[in-house]
């Protein structure tokens, strides 16, 4: 059965079990029961703007206002002064319309938060465009959506010039090469005078990936109530006392969580334009009890670091590491945890379904490779393709249900749902245990010589090589076999490895039929923005073909940094108690 827009009907036991939820909400802090009056008035803002992020703000600058809540390449603000601040540039927005789109193409910093704060304040929807994006894709999401009007860092100025010139002005954030427009400019000349709550709520649209095709644009729920937060809370122990550095790109699914939470929970949030992993570190040393938000691939590149880097700061401040976007490769999660502590998060969802599981430090010592548990308010089943479960330990369909499940494409696509739970996409199975184990994608399948491989568990095999350092596998088209595996490896600098050697690894470990036909060596593995793998860039690598597809491909190098060389921290400001 096809649904566009998937119904979540909780039962009683689930109802009950959200009230219970609520603990969770008050444990971290979120409402500052010490100070009752501080407390009820966040609760009256949010009772008048609701759970979104103007909401957040502004009850966290009436139960805190000098606290720091964003600290960035280029200063700190205040939650009094974000406040502030969002509540001009919403009002100064030139928007018209029930419903006008705004649509971001920023990297992590301060001008971010506030024009999503804005968005929100003013009820606009906010379509969060993926700073990976080539020309097509740009143009494509944007003749679907036609927003009024396009934020964008004055590095995609150009990029965005090159699109319909009917389509929006573009507003630029205030870096030191900015031209035209600006967020600052707006405030400037905003009109003065207390801003009104939206008649209607704006939603934010997420953006697929366009790994595998054409970026689909998924409508989110405007206010997600506290439910979300409260089962985010029941499986990662965050606190408002935490420094939130968020290093996943904001314009993802969970960048933008890690900010929703951050703000529901006054965390102080520390954000830079671009990742480095020695920056990462500096940070972990200079604040104090730090929730680190990433994607796996930055954890991976803070990790080959060299030791006489990494013993040069002092980690201790690390609370947690809460990681999601893509599974982790090899031993990743012993080797992060030997060094840092057993304080690491895997987190497993979609843009569509949101967050589906969580794998925390006792499960990933269990076995790296699982996804974990589902948190509380959330439903997973595995079925096979007539929607019937399948036993333990076989591997099926993944279908998830929570209150955070999105809306709907907003291009129309059909979804897939069946007794009120969405299709993820991705295969997987439960074992013995309950612990999900993510296999790959439903169209990641490859199917050699009528058998079924999937490329996830030939990569496992392949990221135990001590000798490589990513490793990806992929299906080609083969006029014999129909399709056969073709394994593309980076090897650790100073590695050897023959084609003849990964052949006889592999061999031991995997059914003949899943041995790669195709092993390519290359100096990195092509991603997206997120840090995600583009596959498709590397079947085209191994059919010949020269001209790579749509979407701008980022190779993560890590940058040589030596033992005493430190990035230059950000301008730093005192958290105020009140």
């Amino acid at each position: 059965m096809v649904h566009a827009r998937p119904a979540y009907r909780p039962g009683l036991r689930r109802r009950f079990g959200h009230s219970l939820d609520y603990l969770h909400v008050l444990g971290s802090g979120a409402l500052r029961l010490s100070r009752p009056l501080a407390a009820l008035r966040g609760v009256g803002e949010l009772q008048t703007w609701g759970t979104t992020l103007g909401g957040l703000v502004k009850a966290a600058a009436a139960m805190q206002p000098r606290k720091t809540a964003v600290l960035d390449d280029t200063g700190s603000l205040t939650y009094a002064e974000l406040d502030e601040r969002t509540d001009l540039l919403a009002a100064a927005l030139p928007l018209d319309g029930p419903r006008p789109k705004v649509a971001v193409m920023c990297r992590n910093h301060r001008g971010l938060v506030e024009i999503l704060v804005a968005c929100a304040k003013r009820g606009a929807e906010t379509v969060l465009l993926n700073t990976g994006f080539g020309l097509g894709q740009l143009r494509s999401v944007l003749d679907e959506l036609r927003p009024a009007v396009v934020v964008a860092d004055p590095e995609f100025a150009r990029l965005l010039g090159d699109c319909p010139a009917a389509l929006a002005p573009v507003v630029v954030w205030a870096g030191p090469e900015a031209q035209g427009e600006t967020l600052d400019a707006l405030i400037e000349r905003a009109p003065r005078g207390a801003l009104q709550p939206p008649h209607t709520d704006g939603r934010t649209i997420m953006l697929s990936s366009g790994t595998s095709g054409r970026p689909k644009g998924a409508r989110r729920k405007p206010r997600p109530g506290m439910g979300p937060l409260a089962s985010m809370l029941s499986r990662i122990p965050l606190r408002s006392r935490h420094t939130f550095l968020i290093d996943a790109p904001v314009f993802h699914t969970w960048g933008l969580a890690a900010l929703q939470i951050g703000l529901a929970l006054r965390a102080t949030i520390v954000l830079h334009r671009r990742f480095d992993p020695s920056l990462t570190l500096g940070e972990l040393e200079r604040h104090s009890r730090v929730a680190h938000f990433a994607v796996p691939v930055m954890v991976q590149r803070i990790m080959e670091l060299p030791e006489t880097v990494l013993d040069g700061y002092d980690t201790r401040n690390l609370r947690l590491t809460a990681l999601s976007g893509s599974s982790l490769p090899g031993d990743l999660a012993d080797r992060f945890m030997d060094a840092f502590g057993d304080r690491l998060y895997n987190v497993y969802g979609s843009t569509e379904a949101s967050w589906v599981s969580v794998a925390g430090p006792k499960e990933l010592r269990i076995n790296p490779a699982t996804a974990g548990r589902p948190p509380r308010g959330t439903s997973v089943r595995i079925l096979d393709a007539e929607g019937k479960p399948v036993p333990r330990a076989t591997i099926g369909r993944i279908f998830a249900a929570n209150e955070n499940v999105f809306e709907g494409y907003t291009g129309g696509d059909p979804t897939e749902v069946r007794d009120g739970l969405l299709s993820t996409g991705d295969l997987g199975h439960l074992d013995s245990h309950g612990l999900l184990y993510v296999d790959g994608r439903e169209d990641g399948m490859v199917v050699s010589g009528g058998e079924n491989v999937v490329p996830r568990d030939v990569e496992d095999v392949l990221a135990r090589l001590p000798e490589v350092r990513e490793v990806a596998v992929t299906g080609v088209a083969d006029p014999e076999y129909g399709q056969r595996l073709a394994a593309y490896l980076v090897l650790r600098p100073g590695a050897d490895l023959t084609e003849q050697e990964v052949r006889e690894h592999v061999r031991t470990r995997v059914a003949r039929f899943a041995v790669p036909r195709d092993i390519v060596f290359i100096d990195e593995l092509p991603r997206n923005a997120t840090g995600k793998i583009v596959y498709r860039w590397l079947s085209g690598l191994a059919s010949g073909r020269t001209h790579p597809p749509e979407g701008r491909v980022h190779f993560w190098h890590t940058p040589n940094t030596p033992a005493t060389a430190r990035p230059s921290p950000p301008t730093t400001a005192t958290d105020a108690a009140s």
